[in-house]
């Protein structure tokens, strides 16, 4: 592939595009470049198919968004690539070398820091094939702006300006899985984001809530904030704002933190091996 063409090609769900003709590990010209931002800015999520990328060519690219954030889980980061987190459920010693629980709940990556990143970006290093070649391990994505486009003016008033407390540890206190983690996360700080954020790029709206994560609404009772928050998340991942991406070895796809939830599916286990490279950034202010 000479990236000289770029081939935008939806995928008929309520977002994504698979983006063609481009080889991530050669040069990509500045227009090229452009039409993919812009590619990415319309349709939520995209995605290249059969990439053979380094460490080096995959964060090179990565970062030409802009400024990428390391995560907190520092352990699971690739050796001299801290901006590298990888995804797996691989063990070596008995030890987790990814963080295997990611993904685990319908969330926002990163929503638990102050400038929480644009986007995510993950490529696909080994998938997981049952014995019967079925792909295990999807990725499900839900529109957060169709959702709020879909509230009653009523709600959408309810909602206006109201703040809420997002708790990195909230959703896994009770979950039993991530365990080892767990002091890492009672130690992050919470934070207060609006329940319906303007989308830095776009200027649309969305919703900014999801079930376990969001503890509580300033200046509300918490049961009914919980209330709320329960509703408004619900509504993100009703059906028909859903794109269900089934991972190919060699996939680049990216994500739009400020536009999405998503959830991984974990129905796979041990000897089916799945290690994703994954980094994050471009910090957004999250307003109204």
């Amino acid at each position: 592939m000479a990236n000289d063409q770029v081939e935008i090609v939806p995928t008929g769900a309520a977002l994504g595009a698979e983006i063609r003709g481009i080889d991530l590990s050669k040069p990509i010209s500045d227009d090229i470049f452009d039409a993919i931002e812009q590619a990415f800015d319309t349709h939520s999520v995209t995605y290249f198919r059969g990439q053979q990328l380094d460490e080096a060519q995959f964060q090179d690219f990565v970062c030409r968004f802009g400024e990428m954030q390391v995560n907190f889980l520092k352990r699971y980061t690739i050796k001299d690539r801290p901006l590298i987190l990888q995804v797996s459920n691989i063990k070596e010693n008995g030890e987790d070398i990814g963080h295997a629980d990611a993904g685990r709940v319908w969330h926002s990556d990163m929503s638990y820091e102050w400038n929480p990143p644009r986007m995510s970006v993950l490529y696909a290093r080994e998938v997981p094939v049952s014995e019967d070649g079925e792909i295990k391990g999807d990725t499900l994505f839900a529109s957060a702006v169709q959702a709020y486009d879909s509230l009653s003016d009523k709600m959408k008033e309810r909602c206006k300006g109201l703040k809420v407390v997002h708790d990195v540890a909230g959703r896994r206190r009770n979950t039993g899985t991530g365990t080892q983690d767990n002091a890492q996360r009672e130690a992050m700080e919470k934070v207060v984001h609006p329940v319906i954020r303007t989308h830095p790029y776009t200027g649309k709206k969305a919703i900014y809530v999801n079930m376990g994560e969001c503890v509580s609404i300033e200046g509300m009772k918490d049961e009914e904030a919980l209330d709320l928050i329960n509703e408004l998340a619900a509504t993100v991942i009703r059906p028909e704002f859903q794109y269900r991406h089934k991972w190919q070895v060699g996939d680049v796809l990216i994500w739009d933190n400020c536009a999405l939830q998503h959830l991984a599916a974990h129905d796979f286990e041990l000897p089916l091996r799945r290690m994703m490279w994954r980094i994050s950034g471009c910090p957004t202010k999250v307003y109204e």
